[in-house]
């Protein structure tokens, strides 16, 4: 165990943002877990500790489905921002089981393999107009013209929201996702809070109207549930519809940015993409693997839990580092080295056990897609100017992606 004061994590600081994995490096060198004062976290960073953590049930999402606040050592959340928690709280990524099985379940009708699959063709035409007006205007940003509109409108598809509804969306899910980094300020808690009051609103609005004109979409298919065991209140419906949205674009966006600008840093492996587009499979797992779009994932212990000698008590919050554990040399050949041939890539982008990501077989769709469109519309897509990247470390991102064709 290392004090935070002798590592070079440092989540704020602009020099490690731009590029952590050297100091993910160290944190593994030095040993299996960490703890860091800032935040109060014990943090993880190999792939073994990592991989087993998201299956172990001695952890949890949330507490509350066994203690209080106060039973837990923890200060409940300030009332102001109780919009908020209510919408995360009701979502399955923050629930454990039974509730979080039973809105699976229910969700998972929607992201089955045959579903998943006929949405391909929608996907992939939607790719190819949105990658032909940016080739159409000689470049622009490949984050607004073909990153975020792509997956934005397919889960809005999904969902049934009226394309009319949906210039809010993103900007919602931008500031409700301000919450989940490292003690967020409270101008971010502030913008969280609107967004959620403002999506909730709109959801029951929309919640409504397909209870009196229901049509093919998931909303639909949600409140239809007539098993009383699998039926959602209506909390749940808005707070999984709002996870949907959120989860279903967020990691698809920052993907496709942080992959692209992966691609014209390594000149040779995009040669390589242009020249066999069949590399754009093992592409797009290497790309989630080489710059990860979420760097960190929480767990509460529920029960005391040791890891190479180091008892952590119930009560205390591990920080599962995704992005370091995607560069564990005792995993992966030459971490740092982009390799869009690497054929074995356990990467853990998607997380694991009960929480993985149940959008996983969209998002490469998706992110296929777009690659796919890209080469075969742009095969001379340059970067027109270095990119800024996010003030973010959670959740990994540019600012945007300038491009020329």
């Amino acid at each position: 165990m290392t004090a935070e004061s002798d590592l070079a994590f440092d989540p704020w600081d602009p020099a490690f943002l731009a590029d952590p994995y050297p100091a993910y490096a160290e944190l593994r060198e030095r040993g299996r877990v960490h703890w860091f004062e800032p935040t109060n976290q014990w943090l993880v960073p190999h792939h073994a500790d990592v991989s087993a953590l998201l299956r172990e049930r001695r952890l949890g999402r949330t507490y509350q489905h066994r203690f209080t606040h106060e039973e837990f050592g923890r200060t409940a959340p300030p009332p102001e921002q109780e919009p908020f928690h209510t919408l995360n709280d009701h979502g399955m990524l923050d629930l454990e089981p039974p509730d979080h099985t039973r809105i699976r379940r229910l969700v998972s009708k929607a992201f089955t393999p045959r579903t998943v699959e006929r949405l391909k063709p929608y996907v992939e035409g939607l790719a190819a107009d949105l990658v032909s007006a940016l080739v159409d205007a000689g470049g622009g940003d490949l984050l607004r013209d073909v990153a975020e509109p792509l997956p934005v409108a397919v889960i809005a598809e999904m969902l049934g929201i009226p394309e009319s509804d949906r210039a809010p969306l993103r900007p919602w899910s931008a500031d409700i996702c301000g919450m989940y980094e490292l003690k967020p300020s409270g101008e971010s808690a502030t913008k969280a809070v609107r967004a959620s009051v403002e999506f909730s609103e709109y959801l029951r609005e929309l919640i409504a109207e397909r209870r009196a004109n229901p049509g093919d979409d998931l909303i639909s298919g949600l409140i239809a549930a007539h098993d009383e065991d699998d039926r959602l209140t209506e909390q749940e419906m808005i707070s999984t519809c709002v996870l949907l949205l959120n989860a279903g674009h967020e990691a698809t966006v920052n993907s496709t940015v942080n992959g692209w600008a992966a691609l014209f840093q390594n000149p040779g492996q995009l040669a390589a993409l242009r020249a066999d587009h069949s590399l754009v499979p093992s592409a797009v797992e290497e790309l989630m693997r080489y710059d990860t779009p979420l760097q960190l994932f929480e767990r509460w212990v529920l029960d005391d839990i040791e890891i190479d000698g180091t008892v952590i008590p119930r009560g205390a919050e591990i920080a599962m580092l995704f992005g370091s554990a995607n560069h564990d040399p005792a995993v992966f050949t030459d971490p740092a080295r982009l390799d869009l041939t690497r054929a074995d890539n356990p990467h853990i982008s998607f997380s694991a056990g009960i929480h993985y990501c149940i959008g996983a077989p969209l998002a490469r769709i998706e992110l296929a897609a777009s690659m796919r469109a890209l080469l075969e519309q742009a095969p001379t897509l340059r970067l027109a100017e270095e990119p800024e990247r996010k003030p973010n470390f959670v959740i990994r991102g540019l600012e945007g992606l300038a491009v020329e064709v």
